[in-house]
C-alpha cells in the first residue's frame, strides 16, 4: 500500500494537462479538451448557422466534409432504404465536457443524401 501511494505521488506531476475519459456505456460524449472556455459556444453556434444553411438533397460525404467529427452516429436499414443520422452539438446550457444526444441536432440522411433534420425528421424516418 505505501509504494502504490508513493507511486500515485511521483506520477502525478506527469500527468497534468491530461483528461482520461472513461465511458459507462452511455450515450455521452467528452469534448472539454476540443472546446474549453467560450469555444464550446462558438463550436456549437457555428454547428447551428452550417446546419441552417443546409439544403434538402445534399450528399452526406459532403456534409462529413464541412463539418467536424459528429458528437454521434447511427445507420440503420429499413426495407431497401439505409439511415443515417449525424448528431452535431447544438444546444447545451453549460460546459460540463460531456455531450448528450439530446445537446444534440441529428441530420437524417436517406441512401446518402440528407431528407431533414432535427427531432421531427428523425421520428419520420426512423
Amino acid at each position: 500500500m505505501k509504494k502504490l501511494l508513493i507511486a500515485a505521488l511521483l506520477t502525478t506531476p506527469f500527468l497534468s494537462g491530461c483528461i482520461v475519459a472513461v465511458s459507462d456505456g452511455e450515450a455521452e460524449h467528452s469534448w472539454a479538451s476540443d472546446y474549453s472556455g467560450s469555444g464550446w459556444q462558438k463550436h456549437q453556434k457555428s454547428n447551428r448557422d452550417k446546419i441552417t444553411g443546409l439544403k434538402n438533397g445534399v450528399a452526406y460525404q459532403t456534409v462529413l466534409q464541412e463539418f467536424d467529427t459528429p458528437e454521434f452516429s447511427d445507420l440503420v436499414n429499413k426495407g431497401d432504404n439505409v439511415y443515417q443520422v449525424l448528431y452535431f452539438a447544438t444546444n447545451s446550457k453549460h460546459s460540463d465536457g460531456k455531450i448528450t444526444k439530446d445537446e444534440c441536432t441529428p441530420l437524417v440522411f436517406k441512401n446518402g443524401k440528407l431528407v431533414g433534420y432535427g427531432a421531427s425528421a428523425v421520428s419520420e424516418y426512423l
